[in-house]
């Protein structure tokens, strides 16, 4: 009996410690993410100084989950957002549509330098939402997809810059979409995808600006070898957090992008408004 109640007793204590042991050992894998809620409303009635009625909202998810361990590392940025305005007498129109993937598999090569392949996705999911903008899209109209080889500058997850020489782009689009010109962003009428060969860029740099205040800061370029190549576009985002407590915080977004198959001049966006956060 003594042997049976020793045995079992050496049984438990084998469990326990190889729990302690697995709970000890480090994760190769980091996960964080945010949930958000904007929303900004202004009202006036029978006022003499003038305004208008309007309200907008937002939602998003941002989640990164990133791999290390030894020489290799993979990060992962997933971006999801929805947001519509409504100004009184007017159509609801967006004010934000975006889903998107960014991926960087590295292999070390010296020091903060890494053999890099990269990988960008990103759509919308819905349709125009009766603004004028030419010509009608919805989730994978268009869709961009760029993938290639290059070399990643990576300090930490929160500042890294990668070099793609030789990156293949994808525009895709729905071919039975009424088109607004001869082109629809980039492709041509009666097809659904135009293919690029070109150099990218991208860079991402995370900091504390003060007690409680972070900034984010994520740009895209890219150039295309085969048509135009002096005409660089680029997408760059700058998000501000300002947190009040845990759970709520104001929130600024700005936005601006160069494209010239998508529109002849600079797109702007900018949000401001009391953000409810939930980290994951």
């Amino acid at each position: 009996m003594k042997n049976i109640i020793l045995l079992i007793a050496l049984t438990i204590q084998s469990i326990c410690s190889q729990e302690t042991i697995k709970e000890s050992t480090p994760s190769p894998w980091t996960k964080v993410g945010t949930f958000s809620f904007l929303v900004n409303q202004s009202s006036f009635d029978n006022w003499i100084a003038g305004g208008v009625s309007n309200i907008s909202g937002a939602v998003g998810i941002n989640y990164d989950f990133n791999y290390s361990k030894v020489d290799w590392s993979w990060d992962n940025k997933v971006i999801i957002a929805f947001g519509i305005t409504k100004i009184k007498s007017q159509d609801i129109q967006k004010s934000d549509d975006r889903l998107e993937w960014n991926s960087i598999l590295g292999k070390n090569a010296k020091g903060y330098w890494n053999y890099s392949l990269f990988l960008n996705f990103k759509t919308q999911f819905t349709d125009d939402l009766n603004s004028e903008t030419e010509g009608p899209t919805r989730i994978l109209s268009p869709g961009y997809l760029q993938i290639g080889p290059g070399m990643l500058w990576r300090k930490s997850d929160n500042l890294k810059l990668n070099m793609a020489v030789a990156t293949s782009k994808l525009v895709i689009v729905d071919k039975e979409l009424t088109l607004p010109d001869e082109a629809y962003f980039g492709v041509e009428q009666g097809t659904s995808v135009r293919y690029e060969l070109g150099a990218s860029i991208g860079a991402y740099y995370k900091f504390t600006l003060m007690e409680n205040i972070t900034m984010e800061n994520i740009l895209n370029m890219y150039s295309d070898y085969l048509e135009n190549p002096q005409n660089l576009d680029f997408d760059y985002s700058i998000n501000i957090m300002m947190g009040v407590n845990k759970y709520f915080s104001t929130n600024l977004a700005f936005q601006v992008i160069y494209d010239d198959n998508a529109f002849q001049g600079l797109q702007t966006r900018q949000m401001i408004g009391l953000g409810i956060n939930y980290s994951f």
